[in-house]
Order: structure tokens, then C-alpha cells, then sequence
């Protein structure tokens, strides 16, 4: 099924209201040519779809324009609110762009807020990053190419290690552990990268994923034990909000089972924002056995992290 675009508008300047253009050029990891927020970031061009646009005129804002909540693309005819971060979407001959965030945080309520009492840009607007380039301009068609639903748990699997970060190592933990919760939440693994074990990088790496991000839970692997480089825990700790310590007992319960070392990881876990962070043992065996002992209760956690009003007392199956 193919939608249509209804409208194109840009800006030279961000915080501005954008203008309807007759055509653009999507250029691939840097967004609309002439636009303010075009650059190398992972919202190079916004979306709203033109039935959201159309419930809002008929709030009381029958002149409402294409640009107004300073959106890049509208959408016409196509289904947008069940996409998830990972999708991607075909619009023109050749331009592809890669879902990034769904939403945004509004700091501070425009004169359409004010207005209405709403604005459907924080709401129901997407963010996207061009993945292939390509002309475009209004009637031109727009395809969803590959959708991930929008219920699925995003994870992010972060690898941090020295060795792995330069080459010297293969990194077989992170791998193991992102098709091990992409199976077992499920989930939909949005990125996996390496990090060297730096404190400041690895911090900034937590905080990019969980502020506005979408970002479900994050899982840092590597950097728990007590060697001088190991600064994984002081880096989750310096982020998060609301420390988990069940999750970091459960996870030293479960190793123990099988060495005593456990009692030696300082793996800590917390929530920032409406992101879980974890981190996990460096070794593959440890991380995918630490991860298996979350498992059955993390997808519970994540619901209520999204806003679940359910019962936590339910009690455990057997």
C-alpha cells in the first residue's frame, strides 16, 4: 500500500515555521538540502501524516498550514502511527529513510499549543535519517519498505572494550546478547556499537540513546569487573535516575550458581528518562547467562516504563 506526499517545507533557520516548497533533494546522512535541521544527526527529517494535520484544523485552526509544526514531509494515505524506530519508508524514485525517533520532547508550548491545548508534532511526529538519496516533490509516492511495529521493546547493545573498540579482539558478547533479547523480549535490536572503555564516551553514548531517543533499554556489555579500565558501573551510575538493584541482584544470583566470581562483578543497573540500562558482564557466557536471568521479568518492567497502568502483584506462573 502506497501513501502520497502531500506537502514539503524547510527552513533556514530552526524554531522557525517551515515553508512549502515545490521539490527538495534528500541527501543520504544529512537530510533536506537548505534546511536548518538537516545534519549529521538522527533526526535529519520530520514527519506527520496528513490525517493528523486535518484533525487539528478541525480543533479551530482552519488556516493551518503545511510547516506550521515546523514538520519537513507530510504523508497522505498511509499508515504512520504503528511504525517503529527501524522502519523505513520509500518515498519518491529513490530516496529511502530509516525511522529514528518517534516523538519529541516539547520544552517549551507553541502559539498552536496555546490555542488548542495541543500539538501533535511531540505526539504523533517521526524522525527519520536518510539512508539513500534522491529527488522528491508533492505527489510522489511513499511506500513503507519494511515496518517494525511500534510495540516492539527497542534495545540498544552497547560493547564496551578496549581491545574490541581498536581491532586487536572480535566482539562475540554483544552479538550473542543482542540476538539473545531480540528473541527472548521480543525486540527489535536498533543499533549495536563498540566503545572503548572511557568513562566520558561511554556515558555520553547512555545518555544520547535515552534522552528523547525512544530508546526502550540499553544494554552496556563489558566493563563490570574490578580492573583498573573497567569504569562500566561509575558510568551507568552517573546517568541514571532511579537505580534497579533487584535486576543487579538477580544477575550475581544467577552467576553464582555456576562460579564464585560472581560476587566480584559491580554490575549496576537504573533507569533515566523511560530507558532501562543495564550492564553486563564483558565474556559472552556470562552476559547471555546474566541476561537469561532477567528475561522473564524484563518485558513487565519495560510495559511499565511505557506507561502500562497494569497490576505489578500478579503472581509468578507456578
Amino acid at each position: 500500500m502506497n501513501g502520497t506526499l502531500a506537502a514539503i517545507c524547510v527552513s533556514e533557520r530552526k524554531g522557525q515555521r517551515k515553508r512549502p516548497v515545490d521539490s527538495a533533494e534528500l541527501v543520504a546522512d544529512h537530510g533536506i538540502t537548505g534546511d536548518a535541521h538537516a545534519g549529521p544527526w538522527h533526526r535529519q527529517v520530520s514527519l506527520l501524516a496528513a490525517g493528523d494535520v486535518a484533525a487539528m484544523r478541525a480543533k479551530g485552526l482552519p488556516d493551518l498550514a503545511a510547516g506550521d509544526f515546523a514538520e519537513n514531509l507530510v504523508v497522505a494515505g498511509l499508515e504512520l502511527a504503528d511504525l517503529g524506530l527501524g522502519s523505513r519508508l520509500r518515498v519518491g524514485p529513490t530516496a529511502e529513510l530509516v525511522i529514528t525517533q518517534i516523538g519529541k520532547v516539547c520544552h517549551a508550548h507553541c502559539a498552536i499549543y496555546h490555542q488548542t491545548g495541543d500539538c501533535i508534532m511531540p505526539r504523533l511526529g517521526l524522525f527519520a535519517r536518510v539512508v539513500t538519496a534522491g529527488p522528491i516533490a508533492p505527489g510522489d509516492a511513499v511506500e513503507r519498505v519494511l515496518v517494525v511495529p511500534r510495540v516492539a521493546f527497542q534495545v540498544v547493545v552497547l560493547t564496551i572494550s578496549d581491545r574490541c573498540s581498536r581491532g586487536e579482539a572480535i566482539d562475540t558478547a554483544g552479538p550473542a546478547v543482542a540476538r539473545r533479547v531480540a528473541a527472548g523480549l521480543p525486540g527489535h535490536v536498533y543499533t549495536a556499537r563498540i566503545l572503548p572503555d572511557e568513562q566520558a564516551q561511554i556515558e555520553a553514548a547512555l545518555r544520547h540513546y535515552s534522552d528523547g531517543h525512544s530508546i526502550d533499554l540499553v544494554l552496556a556489555v563489558g566493563g563490570t569487573g574490578m580492573a583498573p579500565r573497567d569504569v562500566t558501573p561509575e558510568a551507568v551510575a552517573a546517568v541514571v535516575t532511579r537505580r534497579t538493584p533487584g535486576l543487579d541482584e538477580a544477575m550475581r544470583q544467577a552467576s553464582a550458581a555456576h562460579t564464585n566470581r560472581a560476587m566480584l562483578s559491580r554490575a549496576v543497573s537504573g533507569v533515566r528518562q523511560q530507558t532501562l540500562i543495564i550492564s553486563l558482564p564483558g565474556s559472552e557466557r556470562a552476559a547471555v547467562e546474566n541476561l537469561e536471568a532477567l528475561l522473564p521479568a524484563l518485558g513487565h518492567g519495560l510495559d511499565k516504563l511505557r506507561g502500562d497502568p497494569g497490576d505489578c502483584g500478579r503472581p509468578a506462573p507456578g
